[in-house]
């Protein structure tokens, strides 16, 4: 693969895994600790995550456990969850807390859905500007450098096969998501 290409097959994988990161973090009727992956707790003046100071368990399908490391981040815990856009309650029984997750909706199923659709929509946009950005400093290329027409159509070929693939996988994980949740 040319040097040229491989600086934008790198921001697309760049691309694809911020999806997979925005996935993780969306709940499907199961527990899934990934949902806990934005929220800092207040550590000693450090906003830390919530990973880092404290052991999470799933002892149910649809429980999470929080246990942390020192007892008087309970409160901490407890808030930082309560403030977050998780829409949980923690129930804190002074050794851990607990978040239930509540069965989904079918209505809540399907506005996750479209909140997964959106964000593939939003990173196949980012793909697509990488593309350009690519076509764009190829043709600067051409102007500027001793380069043949014939090597600028190459690399521009080059690069929107690149695009294809990985628009490609970003439908499959779209799909994927979007199975996932929707399963009851």
């Amino acid at each position: 693969m040319d040097e040229r290409i491989k600086e934008f097959d790198t921001k697309m994988q760049k691309t694809i895994d911020h999806l997979a990161s925005d996935y993780a973090s969306i709940r499907a009727g199961r527990a899934n600790p990934h949902v806990l992956d934005k929220i800092k707790v207040d550590y000693y003046g450090t906003p830390t995550p919530v990973q880092q100071v404290g052991n999470i368990a799933i002892p149910e399908a649809r429980i999470i456990q929080i246990q942390p490391w020192e007892k008087s981040l309970l409160k901490e815990i407890e808030k930082a969850i309560q403030t977050s856009d998780l829409g949980i309650n923690p129930t804190n029984d002074g050794n851990v807390i607990r978040l239930v997750f509540p069965e989904l909706t079918e209505e809540r199923r399907k506005e996750l859905v479209k909140e997964v659709k959106k964000k593939g929509e939003a990173d196949k946009v980012a793909i697509r500007n990488i593309r350009r950005d690519g076509n764009d400093a190829f043709k600067k290329m051409a102007k500027s450098e001793d380069i043949s027409e014939d090597k600028i159509k190459q690399l521009e070929d080059e690069l929107q096969k690149l695009t294809d693939k990985y628009i490609k996988e970003v439908d499959k994980m779209i799909d994927e998501k979007s199975k996932e949740i929707l399963t009851v």
